[in-house]
């Protein structure tokens, strides 16, 4: 079926308002657990063709979380769906207000390769809560979860309401070419450019889900050991390609030295002393973002890691140092498992540097000091982060995940999801038994009784 076709069936199935119905969004929202549940095998072995991702990182990243995420928002929706109502103005007399949920109509999601399950289902779970249609284009770089997810829809779901669109960037572009109610983009900041130049054309709402360097801070107040091993856990899961993974550290220097042997150690106790035998580290997804990051391991020296083989798309577990600002491994995101460490004394100093820069999708800082922590997150405009944490606020509903500036923009997880794919159309009820005969031609009514009364 050519693109149009599927769009406009979506649109008649749309105006049929058989997704205003809340228990058939609820449905709709079982059946999808039902077939993650079922087919969790099937995903889990694609996603380790496609990234070599290990078991406990496929399942806990890219289907227990939306097994949660349905949990929740099916907790939750009759009452999100509920008409709100809301105050007027007293010159409003006798009347009341309220806001009312209402689908956008048909979206289009595009997801990326790091996390391909995930970040596909993650805000279609949204946009099904919400009441809409939806055309979904899984990642051209991992075939095998997206075959997957092809098979789960056509087999499962009326494509009226779900169709995927199989396909690489000439796809997408024809995709970007159609009119969409919303459009909801997770990639790379350039593409990211793209895709809201297009959808500007249409007057199209996007929300952009990028990325960019996320800094991690570690002040001389921290538990070292412990600190080291969530930095090291939060950049090398997924083999360092998330979008909100540590991309740098910052460590005070009078730990600098200590900081670093408990990170090696970390690395160590996680992957032994062959990372390449371990079930529990991923690989590259592709030749090409392989060779891009090859190509940063001529920077800086090599504390630890630094071994690759082309041949399975390997790259060890690497800590660099001696790199500075200027530096071409901090000119662009790394999004891989390439560490540099930086050492500072002024926490200020590095502040405005990070400021200088393009705002980060993520921010974390490891610091006992309450008044720094709030120094911190005051002072850099990020999207989002943790204190004492790396990339765990990705994973509760309860908190909006989204970028800000070059990182991104919009918000989404839990009620967030539910907002981002709809309309709250305003309305005043008001009753036609008693009318205030000051707002009518001839006006009358003195301006500064007016002026007063407001």
């Amino acid at each position: 079926m050519m693109i149009k076709e599927i769009i406009e069936k979506q649109r008649q199935f749309f105006r049929t308002n058989a997704t205003l119905n809340v228990d058939y969004r609820l449905g709709q929202l079982q059946i999808l657990k039902k077939v993650i549940q079922e087919g969790q095998e099937e995903i889990i072995t694609a996603l380790q063709k496609d990234l070599g991702k290990p078991r406990f990182e496929a399942y806990a990243s890219e289907i227990l979380i939306l097994l949660e995420e349905i949990n929740f928002v099916c907790k939750h929706l009759q009452k999100w769906t509920q008409p709100q109502p809301a105050k007027i103005s007293l010159g409003q007399f006798p009347a009341q207000g309220f806001v009312y949920p209402q689908p956008l109509g048909v979206v289009l999601i595009i997801a990326p390769w790091n996390y391909p399950f995930q970040l596909l289902i993650s805000p279609l779970i949204g946009a099904i809560a919400a009441g809409n249609c939806a055309v979904l284009k899984p990642s051209e770089f991992t075939p095998h979860v997206s075959q997957v997810i092809t098979h789960i829809f056509e087999k499962h779901f009326n494509p009226a309401l779900i169709s995927v669109v199989e396909g690489d960037a000439t796809v997408s572009q024809e995709l970007l070419e159609q009119k969409f109610d919303h459009i909801f983009f997770t990639g790379s900041t350039r593409v990211g450019k793209i895709v809201m130049a297009k959808a500007a054309a249409h007057l199209t709402p996007v929300t952009l889900e990028l990325g960019g360097k996320s800094p991690c801070i570690i002040d001389r107040s921290v538990v070292i050991k412990t600190a080291a091993k969530r930095v090291a856990w939060g950049k090398f899961f997924n083999c360092g390609q998330t979008c909100i993974a540590p991309d740098y550290v910052l460590v005070h220097a009078d730990i600098y030295d200590q900081f670093k042997v408990a990170l090696m150690e970390a690395i160590r106790e996680f992957y032994g002393d062959d990372p390449q035998q371990s079930p529990d580290y991923g690989r590259i997804v592709n030749d090409r973002h392989w060779q891009r990051l090859v190509n940063f391991l001529g920077e800086g020296k090599i504390v630890v890691g630094g071994k690759y083989e082309r041949e399975n798309l390997y790259i060890a577990p690497t800590i660099i140092e001696g790199v500075t600002w200027d530096s071409a491994i901090m000119e662009e995101e790394i999004f891989g498992p390439i560490l540099p460490l930086l050492p500072y004394t002024d926490l200020q100093e590095i502040i405005n540097k990070i400021n200088d820069r393009p705002h980060p999708l993520a921010l974390y800082f490891f610091s006992e000091n309450k008044q720094l922590q709030e120094e911190v997150i005051k002072s850099i405009p990020f999207g989002g982060g943790c204190i004492n944490d790396t990339i765990m606020h990705l994973s509760s509903p309860y908190l909006p995940f989204g970028g800000i500036g070059d990182s991104g923009m919009g918000r989404y997880h839990g009620k967030y999801t539910f907002d981002t794919f709809t309309h709250y159309k305003s309305i005043l009820k008001k009753s036609l038994k008693f009318d205030q005969q000051w707002r009518y031609p001839p006006y009358k009514i003195n301006l500064n009784l007016l002026k007063w009364f407001v």
